[in-house]
């Protein structure tokens, strides 16, 4: 199994949340996995490049493979998050 069917073996469908006609993806059961998270990062990693000094996460989800993936190759990290959401 690849790395991308893994992933999506581990996603939970949330049929009519957070109202009806959504279908919200958990990806509680990948976090559960420290293999499997080891992995994505490691996969995100290959992505970079010598000149890259920054990873971006978006809200929320991209904080939780973003830090990481940061310090795994000593760079810095960037949160992105809703106009309002930070006392900033």
């Amino acid at each position: 199994m690849n790395l991308k069917q893994e992933i999506k073996s581990h996603i939970r469908d949330v049929k009519d949340f957070p109202k009806k006609g959504i279908v919200f993806k958990d990806i509680t059961p990948v976090l559960k996995n420290p293999l499997l998270c080891s992995k994505i990062v490691k996969q995100l990693s290959s992505y970079l490049t010598p000149k890259t000094t920054h990873v971006v996460g978006v809200e929320s989800r991209g904080f939780l493979f973003g830090l990481p993936l940061t310090i795994e190759n000593k760079l810095s990290f960037v949160l992105i998050r809703k106009k309002g959401k930070l006392p900033i």
